[in-house]
């Protein structure tokens, strides 16, 4: 069974925070429509890995949605709008306020159509404030929150590699979309909710700018050494490298036993996590040294017997081998025209003991299934015709 069977949603998101929102609840069952441009949107394009250029994370963020093209700004793509806003209950949008209301796509245009549409948007930084038109993409949110000041190294400020906060606000826009959809239940009332990239930066970072109101530590960036307990950080081995973190003080006493360092657990450098971390840097030089005689899977087993924390430093190609993600089935291998071999498409995250959340439908072509939802709205084939030879689908 699945959770959002007979919710329909429209997803007229571009990148990363809204398909991904989508995504999310077409995995949990509705029937998630993706809204292109009738070129097809830019983020269709980005990273090609097929024979017509269409792009990784396109692969990625449309699964389990149908896909449909519109031109809602000419008259006839207007009344396709309308007809498509009055059979939906969510309708999906991260883009800016302008555009949604030259789109009419604004919560004042959509209830006027259906009273009880719940509208999810994102923005950059909020709606309002001094901020509240800029625009912005996910490193300019992980810029502002501190967190590239405190990665890398004091002298570079570095951005993640995967957009984490883009990813971060699909997910809570997904959970206020159930929200909403539970409180329409209950009243009857539709509302427009909104992410922030911002916001979602700074959520991550809550503790630690706590912290700095509060006691001005001041932190720099330390590489990948953890300043709050140790050894946090990442080790090299005699063929490669793994990460270790340890946290609170029994962990702590079975990795200096582990070392042949049970002096360390009487020396108050090392009492406590705080401590560790003022002192990371000569726990950090012990493991390394155990580490650097050690192959890998030695060091991991090792570890794994002392029950601490660590895993393997996976390239990509390493990491789509590894037997645990085989195993759980994390990456499924889903076909798409064009590609020379199934693509390793993710699927919902999160495991449901009463719920179906399968990858049911790939990614969809450029507008695959346009002429189906036309039907669906009432169209007959020489009315599909014309609005495709008028290019408004």
């Amino acid at each position: 069974m699945s959770i959002l069977v007979g919710t329909r949603v429209l997803d007229f998101g571009r990148y990363i925070a809204g398909p991904f929102c989508g995504a999310l609840l077409g995995d949990l069952g509705a029937d998630v429509i993706r809204i292109e441009k009738v070129a097809g949107s830019e983020d269709r394009y980005t990273s090609p890995v097929t024979e017509d250029e269409q792009g990784a994370g396109f692969l990625a963020l449309n699964r389990n949605k149908r896909g449909f093209t519109l031109n809602p700004r000419k008259p006839e793509g207007a009344k396709v709008l309308k007809k498509l806003v009055a059979t939906a209950d969510v309708v999906i949008a991260n883009l800016p306020p302008d555009t949604l209301a030259s789109m009419g796509l604004d919560y004042a245009s959509l209830t006027e159509i259906k009273p009880d549409i719940i509208l999810t948007t994102s923005t950059a930084f909020g709606s309002g404030g001094p901020y509240g038109t800029r625009v912005g993409f996910d490193g300019v949110a992980q810029a502002m929150s501190g967190n590239m000041h405190l990665t890398g190294h004091a002298d570079e400020p570095m951005k993640n590699y995967f957009p984490y906060v883009d990813y971060t606000t699909g997910t809570l826009n997904a959970f206020a979309t159930l929200a909403a959809l539970i409180h329409r239940a209950n009243t009857g009332e539709g509302q427009q909710v909104e992410g922030c990239l911002l916001a979602s930066a700074l959520t991550i970072a809550n503790g630690t700018l706590i912290e700095e109101a509060l006691l001005g530590k001041g932190r720099v960036a330390s590489g990948n050494r953890g300043q709050t307990s140790a050894p946090s950080d990442a080790f090299e081995t005699a063929d490669g490298w793994i990460l270790v973190q340890i946290v609170g003080n029994p962990l702590f006493e079975r990795w200096a036993r582990l070392m042949g360092e049970e002096r360390w657990l009487t020396d108050p450098r090392y009492a406590t996590d705080e401590t560790r971390g003022d002192n990371a840097a000569d726990i950090s030089d012990r493991m390394s040294e155990w580490c650097a005689t050690r192959p890998t899977a030695q060091v991991v087993a090792e570890l794994e017997h002392a029950r601490i924390p660590c895993g393997e430093v996976l390239s990509p190609a390493e990491a789509l081998a590894n037997e645990q993600i085989v195993d759980r089935g994390f990456l499924v291998p889903t076909d798409y025209p064009g590609l020379p071999k199934p693509a390793p498409v993710g699927r919902m995250p999160v495991d449901f003991g009463k719920a179906d959340t399968p990858i049911r439908l790939r990614a969809p072509t450029l507008g695959e299934h346009t002429r189906e939802i036309l039907a669906e709205l009432g169209y007959d084939d020489a009315a599909i015709d014309e609005l495709r030879a008028a290019r408004v689908v």
